[in-house]
């Protein structure tokens, strides 16, 4: 893979998110789910990566919360703007 970063792109029923770095990667598909009938298809990504860590970082788990610390990654829901 010689492109770094990451990269949203459209796809047929939601988003594909690739994350790439020198020492790894991945992809995250973001389809409509259950939980994500509420957003628009535009803003489906969002929808669903906000609502995971939120349903995420409520659960009182030692392990979730070492393994977010491990990887530096945090989360803190913002207030909805209209």
């Amino acid at each position: 893979m010689s492109t770094y970063g990451i990269t949203i792109k459209n796809a047929s029923e939601g988003k594909r998110i690739t994350l790439a770095c020198e020492h790894s990667g991945g992809v995250i598909y973001i389809v409509p789910s259950d939980s994500s009938w509420v957003c628009s298809k535009e803003n489906i990504g969002a929808h669903a990566i906000s609502g995971f860590f939120k349903d995420l970082t409520s659960i009182e788990n030692t392990q979730i919360a070492a393994l977010m610390q491990k990887w530096g990654l945090y989360y803190r829901t913002l207030d909805v703007i209209e």
